[in-house]
């Protein structure tokens, strides 16, 4: 193995799709991943005789379409199929508001005419400032750096680049990008709309995998993070991936495989190998050393450095400030088989309707989710739970048996570190009871529909999929975690302080989600550090 370019630390979805780059940029390349599938938290597993479901990330929406057509991933059996309907949110007192692509002002008028007024305007201004995002998601960020005049040259020029981007904007857009990046979510869509289911549907992408309130600063940016996606081509959108979430990696695999890389599954890496200043290589838990001229790292930057690296590689200042570095849980996952779909009180009816294929969220209002968090922050979890329920059966039914279902609950507030010296391996079963039986309020029936479910605390995401504190996204996307400051200040460009050591994960930028972007990020540092 002493003649690899590149050894690659986790086979999740963005260390295949940095492989696959390096292998067709021309390098040597071998991916190790600890879990006997590939996939990190993009897989399908059955959990019950005859039902498989996406186990972890559970929808495809944000997977870059750049991504998908260099590395032809239709034809390594991608396949992705839209939602009939895009949002189901149930209210109070038989309201409800069911939205699909292209029609969202026609849902939100059957509610509240003036907001379906307004709704026009506020779409043109997130798609103004989105569009301007969006173009920096494939490029590495400007990066502050101790290194001579050309390093800090180069950085210039990037920074002068993002400043030319930005002239595209008027002072209208200007001012929302301020709005998007500084306020809470919960204060801007105030300023827009009255209704609350309408302001629910749009905010819940704010608190989605974050660990905070709507009304928290900065959770703007995280509701405008979930807006960078499309599905075949269509803005906006929100699909499934035919087979699950473990279709989208193994078609990464399949194509990293064809352009040469190796991928070696059980394979779980004990030590990053430092030789004087530079990475040099991994040991395996098992005592193999395996040798190449640079590791790529597709674990959070936390489990990376205070976990991997040997203790003394690595500056003091650094390591204090990476053992800073925010990896907060919000998420409690759960996949249930279902014996026959939901009949909700707004929406009553067994049969497969539009709104059965939809994202189901059950958090009628900000104040809703914001009583969540504060909860959650006194009691370890949320006693009035945000539940998105997504039912992918009913678009692939390669996942359950005939007239059999399965369920993805996707459910928030939870901590991963519980008052009282209690422990999720006690508390585990209470708070999934209490994940269905929300459901159950809204869908009277639901819970002895439920044949059998597997449950993920923060503590068994952290242990089943490495993700420090049950981290879905690598670390908060909060502003001092984003752009030139992913993962710190100084760090933003892909490298650390040790030369040869990558960071392709979702801890780097743009951060987390199915995306592909920080794996097609750090392959392009990596080739141009090789090429030099």
């Amino acid at each position: 193995m002493d003649d690899l370019d590149v050894i690659v630390i986790g086979a999740g979805h963005n260390g295949l799709t940095c492989a696959a780059y390096l292998a067709r940029a021309g390098l040597k390349v071998r991916v190790v991943e600890r879990r006997a599938m590939v996939g990190g938290a993009a897989v399908t597993e059955e959990f019950f005789p005859g039902f498989r479901n996406s186990t972890a990330a559970y929808t495809v929406g944000l997977l870059n379409p750049t991504v998908i057509r260099d590395l032809d991933l239709h034809a390594h059996g991608l396949r992705i199929v839209e939602r009939k309907a895009m949002n189901f949110l149930p209210g109070a007192d038989g309201q409800y508001l069911l939205t699909r692509a292209g029609a969202l002002q026609e849902a939100i008028a059957r509610l509240s005419p003036a907001d379906a007024e307004r709704y026009p305007a506020y779409a043109r201004e997130i798609d103004t400032v989105a569009d301007v995002l969006r173009s920096l998601l494939l490029r590495t960020p400007p990066n502050l750096t101790r290194d001579g005049p050309w390093a800090r040259l180069r950085e210039t020029v990037r920074a002068l680049r993002l400043g030319l981007d930005l002239r595209t904007l008027d002072f209208g857009g200007v001012r929302a990008l301020h709005d998007l990046m500084s306020r809470s979510a919960g204060d801007y869509l105030d300023a827009w709309f009255t209704s609350d289911l309408v302001k629910a549907l749009i905010g819940f992408d704010a608190v989605v995998g974050n660990h905070a309130s709507p009304y928290t600063p900065g959770s703007a940016y995280v509701q405008l993070h979930h807006s960078f996606g499309e599905v075949n081509g269509r803005r906006g959108v929100w699909g499934h991936a035919i087979g699950g979430m473990g279709a989208v990696s193994e078609a990464i695999a399949s194509a990293a495989r064809a352009a040469g890389a190796g991928i070696d599954v059980s394979s779980p890496v004990r030590e990053v190998i430092v030789e004087g200043d530079r990475a040099r290589g991994v040991v395996l838990a098992d005592g193999t050393t395996l040798r190449a001229r640079s590791v790529a790292a597709n674990v959070d930057p936390k489990r990376l450095y205070t976990r991997l690296v040997p203790a003394g590689a690595l500056p003091a200042d650094f390591l204090a400030r990476i053992g800073a570095y925010r990896c907060h849980s919000a998420t409690f996952r759960m996949n249930v088989a279902l014996s026959e779909l939901p009949s909700f009180s707004v929406l009553p009816g067994r049969d497969a309707a539009d709104h059965h294929t939809a994202g189901i969220i059950i958090a009628p209002s900000l104040r809703y989710m914001d009583r969540a968090f504060c909860d959650a922050r006194l009691s370890g979890w949320s006693r009035e739970p945000i539940v998105e329920m997504l039912i992918p059966s009913t678009l692939d039914d390669s996942l359950a048996p005939p007239g059999r279902h399965v369920a993805s609950l996707f459910c928030q507030h939870t901590a991963y570190d519980l008052p009282d010296g209690r422990s999720w391996e006690t508390c585990r079963d209470e708070v999934a009871d209490l994940m269905i039986a929300t459901v159950e309020r809204h869908a009277p029936g639901f819970a002895k529909s439920v044949i059998a479910r597997q449950v993920f605390s923060p503590v068994d995401l952290e242990e089943t999929f490495g993700l420090t504190g049950g981290d879905i996204f690598h670390g908060a996307l909060g502003l001092d975690q984003l752009f030139s400051a992913r993962p710190l200040l100084g760090y933003a460009d892909y490298r650390g302080p040790i030369a040869g050591l990558y960071l392709c994960g979702s801890g780097a930028h743009p951060g987390g989600g199915v995306t592909g972007a920080p794996g097609y990020n750090a392959a392009r540092e990596i080739v141009r550090d090789f090429r030099r």
